[in-house]
């Protein structure tokens, strides 16, 4: 009898032989038997012994290897990008915040007073009705401090900028400058 061929398919009417093959060709298989009364068929399920191999295991876990080194490049380039619209945010609520105050106060606060204006009043500003930010100034996503100019450049009334990543000026992608 060729080892290839099944129990079943050799002995598919005789119980005795069916018995025999199943044990002898695979003694890892404890054979089930169960004899359907309307057909009068018998089927052999096998059971084995449980676990999985080592190759099984292997190509698992290439399969998630593989998985995770193509998911894993575009999950933390999109991180990236998130932190550049939070920090692009938090310039927009400043801009609000700093508005406000010079509808107070008459004038933007002083590069030496800072975004620290906007929480405790200058002493040199009257006319201020703060807090005008419902916490303190936050860092940038980088951990970071925002620089405050006023005047800025450009002939603009203040510049508000987060060097990026890098915390140093210039730069490209997440280490580029983002400005108000």
């Amino acid at each position: 009898m060729a080892p290839s061929v099944s129990c079943a398919a050799v002995c598919a009417t005789d119980l005795s032989c069916m018995v025999s093959h199943c044990n002898i060709e695979n003694p890892h298989m404890n054979p089930i038997i169960t004899v359907t009364p309307r057909f009068k068929a018998i089927r052999v399920r096998s059971r084995c012994s449980g676990g999985f191999t080592l190759l099984e295991l292997l190509v698992v876990i290439v399969i998630i290897g593989l998985l995770a080194a193509y998911v894993g490049p575009k999950y933390f380039a999109q991180l990236g990008k998130s932190e550049m619209t939070t920090t692009k945010a938090q310039i927009g609520a400043f801009e609000k915040a700093l508005d406000q105050y010079r509808l107070d106060v008459g004038r933007y606060p002083s590069t030496e007073e800072g975004l620290e204006a906007l929480i405790t009043k200058p002493a040199s500003a009257e006319g201020w009705n703060g807090a005008y930010l419902a916490k303190k100034v936050p860092m940038d996503p980088w951990h970071h401090p925002f620089i405050y100019r006023s005047p800025g450049a450009n002939g603009s009334d203040y510049d508000i900028i987060s060097y990026g990543k890098d915390g140093q000026p210039g730069g490209e992608g997440e280490n580029a400058d983002i400005t108000n």
